[in-house]
């Protein structure tokens, strides 16, 4: 491997002390226009890049972001990735990712990580395990600007950005009893995360607003396409089946789909189905699906936006934590 070039080299070749090198690189006043145009030009020639992890070692920052995020291959996160790493890019900011597959010992090692590798800020989604969140409040006491991101916990000093899952749960079952449906079932995120009791919340009063009765045995614990779709079996079987469903995510509410075809059911003639996320999958499917659009590149670029300005401030911990929420947005298609 071709070795570096180092301000060493062309103070060698040209005679000079390194710290003259360094200075006519920097265009400094001492050092003369000829001494710094000879040093430039070489530079050019020879190759020379600046040592980055020197420089921000010494500028006591790295110009790196830690991610944390429960998956990668979800269309959602990674939406989010292409809104923080665009934002990150622009201010000359490297994006650190690591993902917790949804396990909180992964997600404590993650926060580790982090830290060892010296990042300047971390944009956080914490996992569906995660009960205990004094791994963060490390980052919070080394002085590390945090900003929780879809999932979030309060309670701890770090900003916030968040859907409007409230909103978009009561678009979505307004949807459906607008177009008919009387008794709609909910398959939903785990109630510990504030996006599932916000969405269950959005779902129970939709339901109020029309004067339909809330049957919580409609309510299902399940946001996994397999869990979803061997549910979704079982309870289209049934006698009195739902004529509508809101599922928590896409990739649940396409499981119901094909239940559905699987039974003889027809989708939107026999049931109907809304999902949550608007993903590439959503308009993929037969048919194409009903969603909410969570507006996941705007969710991330703007959790990286308010990085940077806790960054900028240097306020660690933030005196008042920002939240800021993004407006969700019905997409209706041939599901409904």
């Amino acid at each position: 491997m071709k070795r570096q070039i180092t301000i060493k080299d062309i103070a060698i070749k040209l005679g000079l002390s390194t710290s003259t090198v360094s200075r006519a690189l920097k265009d400094h006043p001492d050092i003369s226009p000829k001494t710094r145009t000879a040093v430039k030009e070489l530079a050019a020639l020879l190759g020379y890049r600046p040592n980055m992890i020197a420089l921000n070692l010494r500028s006591n920052s790295t110009r790196t972001i830690g991610l944390i995020i429960p998956e990668i291959e979800h269309y959602f996160f990674s939406a989010i990735i292409n809104g923080i790493e665009e934002v990150a890019y622009k201010n000359d900011y490297s994006v650190m990712v690591f993902q917790s597959n949804e396990s909180y010992k992964r997600e404590v090692n993650n926060t580790h990580a982090v830290l060892t590798n010296r990042v300047d800020g971390v944009l956080v989604s914490f996992s569906k395990e995660t009960l205990d969140f004094s791994h963060f409040m490390k980052l919070v006491e080394n002085e590390i600007p945090v900003v929780f991101f879809d999932r979030v916990v309060d309670g701890l000093l770090a900003d916030q950005v968040v859907a409007d899952d409230y909103q978009g749960a009561f678009l979505a079952v307004n949807h459906l009893i607008e177009k008919g449906c009387k008794r709609i079932a909910h398959f939903s995120a785990p109630q510990h995360l504030l996006i599932g009791k916000n969405r269950l919340a959005g779902y129970h009063d939709a339901l109020l607003k029309h004067n339909i009765h809330v049957d919580l045995n409609l309510v299902f614990p399940t946001d996994t396409f397999d869990e979803s779709k061997k549910l979704a079996l079982s309870i289209l079987k049934q006698p009195n089946r739902p004529d509508g469903f809101f599922a928590v995510n896409d990739m649940s509410a396409i499981a119901i789909i094909k239940a559905a075809h699987e039974l003889n059911l027809r989708v939107p003639e026999d049931v109907k189905v809304v999902g949550f996320e608007n993903s590439k999958s959503a308009s993929l499917c037969e048919p194409e699906l009903t969603t909410i659009d969570q507006f996941g590149f705007e969710l991330g670029r703007e959790a990286c936006l308010m990085l940077l300005r806790r960054l900028k401030e240097n306020s660690q911990p933030p005196l008042k934590p920002e939240r800021k929420v993004i407006k969700t947005r019905l997409v209706a298609r041939k599901s409904t």
